[in-house]
């Protein structure tokens, strides 16, 4: 591997790792404002995220670009007022860190409980979707951890812009800015260089096809959530109301059909 890769990596981890540390801490409320913050700023600067989008759909349509793929990269108003709805949602969310998800007394009379924590350091590795960039990163400071993350070279124009508005949201609430990093090449080396910075990130999350996952699964040396692949059934109870049955099952199959979430069965 190129020696700047790994200098890249050295520096962009060493910096996540000193946000993790400060993130694990921060309160309920600084991690909500700066996902509000980061959702005013996405509507405020949408033109600005739109105008990166075209620059990128045009690079993909030159590259001859399936049209599914088109479709999860292209952005409009819509689908950028379902970005800043879904990170106020993540916003209005309870606090996962410090939730006890059991608890018991051992015969001595020790009391033990299992309490949530922050990971610490997630590399997320995605395709040509760049609102997983406000998902992935909104989720991440959530839970309180850092994220670094390496979109899709299709896709890297508008995630470069929805980023800087990430950025905005930690500014806002004075969260380190290195709490929500983007990889800033497009060069597939830093998926290499992610894989195996073990000093540095704590688990990669694989987000897209087959082929994505699958490269994940067998070159990282850094521990992996995946999920390969699945079936998305509708299942009718025998009880239901057919007619709303149908028109579940006709949104869910045609809606928008390039997405992993359309229903096959």
């Amino acid at each position: 591997m190129d020696g700047q890769f790994t200098d890249l990596m050295t520096d962009i981890g060493q910096k996540a790792r000193a946000a993790a540390a400060e993130l694990a801490c921060a309160s309920l409320e600084r991690k909500a404002a700066a996902l509000i913050a980061a959702a005013d700023a996405i509507w405020r600067r949408r033109q600005e995220i739109l105008d990166a989008n075209t620059l990128d759909l045009d690079a993909a349509d030159q590259r001859g670009i399936t049209p599914p793929m088109r479709d999860r990269l292209r952005l409009d108003d819509a689908r950028l007022r379902g970005i800043v709805d879904s990170l106020r949602m993540i916003a209005e969310q309870k606090d996962p860190v410090g939730r006890i998800l059991a608890e018991w007394d051992r015969p001595n009379g020790l009391h033990i409980q299992r309490v949530a924590t922050p990971l610490g350091v997630v590399g997320v590795i995605y395709e040509s979707r760049p609102n997983v960039t406000a998902d992935a990163g909104a989720l991440c400071l959530k839970s309180g951890n850092a994220v670094i993350l390496r979109g899709g070279s299709e896709s890297f124009e508008t995630s470069e812009a929805i980023h800087s508005c990430m950025l905005d949201g930690l500014k806002s609430a004075n969260l380190p800015l290195t709490a929500i990093q983007y990889v800033p090449t497009r060069d597939r080396e830093m998926v290499t260089a992610m894989l195996q910075a073990t000093q540095y990130i704590d688990v990669i999350v694989p987000r897209g096809g087959k082929g994505l996952v699958g490269l994940v699964q067998r070159e990282a040396r850094v521990p992996v959530f995946a999920h390969l692949e699945g079936i998305c059934h509708i299942y009718a109870d025998r009880d239901a109301d057919l007619e709303k049955a149908r028109r579940v099952v006709l949104n869910a199959k045609t809606r928008r059909t390039g997405v992993c979430g359309s229903a096959e069965c």
